[in-house]
């Protein structure tokens, strides 16, 4: 089976209201989706960037993979990896073969006639999930309706918000953002924080202690995550778990992160760090180090891999991801109780519907 040239489409679609975190604002989030054909199967994965991502996708890894072997995706990997050495792989080069990489995996799984899941093997039935948004743009009844809506109307016992609004400047409204929070929640539900990287390191330590007083138990990005002397004496001094890892782009990146003994549980996002090739390496690097795993953002691209990591914590089951995946795809997982079911249907599950996408497309 070999493989045909990958087709690479671009939506963008509006926020459903303006949203902010701690260090960045938009009102719109872009997709970027390829497909890729061998036999009678097509693989789709996708990523979350600029058009630019399309853009490289389509003009240097397309014709990089065109012929090659449907089911050798080690080798595959490889010659992408290979060839972005002098365009640098961080950044928009990791993303577009972080996409044909997810795709590869899906294509391979149908053509087998499994469930991704079942390809990988997995290790639990049902994946645990976790609500996420709180955007700092929100006020206090769409908090409510969101944190609400996720514990009690679906069930999820744990959910998080952003933090560190204006670069750290409005700690007052942050702290009445989570207590306002907690009493949406409850005391039974877990509450997480996210501060995208907004707080010097002292700040972040007395904004910890406070939201540990609030049952807080997961503070993501207390500062920056190139920061890891920081957040390694964050972590040293906090209760709640210091937590990082979204911008990885490949695996020498968690391998520092760990070293420096800078988290307490790694966030891995197969839509940037080189696909579920290397989100699979990352996982088990973890392990290695006695560390548990959690995926960051595009639920429905990590389902499958997540399934199969003894060593998982949870997903991020993220408003504008889940929002865009359920818009644009048919097969959408229901995360009801806290939990979703990845192993049915062939591949990850996911089609796209390109009629109906078709008002969002740009590239």
């Amino acid at each position: 089976m070999r493989l045909h040239r990958p087709a690479v489409s671009v939506y963008t679609v509006p926020t459903d209201a303006p949203e902010a975190d701690g260090t960045l604002a938009w009102e719109t989030t872009t997709i970027v989706i390829t497909e890729v054909t061998a036999g009678d199967a097509t693989g789709t994965g996708w990523t979350y960037g600029p058009q630019a991502v399309g853009d490289f996708l389509r003009e240097h890894l397309a014709p990089l993979v065109e012929g090659r072997s449907a089911l050798d995706i080690p080798a595959t990997h490889e010659a992408m990896c290979r060839s972005v050495r002098n365009a640098g792989r961080p950044g928009i080069a990791a993303c577009a073969i972080s996409a044909l990489d997810i795709a590869l995996w899906d294509l391979k799984a149908r053509l087998l006639e499994l469930p991704l899941a079942h390809l990988l093997g997995t290790v639990r039935e049902r994946v645990p999930v976790y609500g996420s948004g709180g955007f700092t743009t929100y006020d206090d009844s769409h908090l409510a309706a969101q944190l609400g809506g996720w514990v009690h109307g679906q069930q999820i016992p744990r959910v998080k918000l952003k933090i560190g609004e204006s670069w750290g400047r409005s700690v007052r409204r942050d702290l009445g953002r989570v207590r306002s929070a907690r009493q949406v929640i409850g005391e039974e539900a877990e509450l997480y924080v996210d501060a995208n990287g907004a707080y010097t390191r002292k700040q972040a330590v007395r904004v910890g202690e406070a939201l540990g007083e609030l049952g807080v138990s997961w503070f993501e990005e207390p500062v920056s995550s190139d920061d890891l002397t920081g957040l390694r004496l964050v972590r040293d001094a906090l209760v709640c778990d210091v937590t990082a890892g979204e911008y990885g782009y490949d695996l020498p990146y968690f391998a520092r992160m760990i070293a420096a003994g800078a988290v307490d549980c790694l966030q891995i996002d197969a839509t940037r760090c080189g696909g579920l090739t290397e989100f699979l390496r990352a996982a088990s690097l973890a392990q290695a180090h006695g560390l548990d795993v959690s995926t960051h953002c595009a639920p429905h691209a990590h389902a499958a891999a997540a399934a199969s990591l003894p060593n998982l914590r949870h997903m991020e089951w993220f408003h504008d991801h889940v929002r865009i995946e359920d818009m644009l795809f048919d097969g959408a997982l229901d995360p009801k109780g806290g939990t979703i079911h990845p192993t049915t249907g062939l591949g990850h599950g996911l089609t796209l519907r390109a009629e109906e996408a078709l008002e969002f497309r740009v590239a």
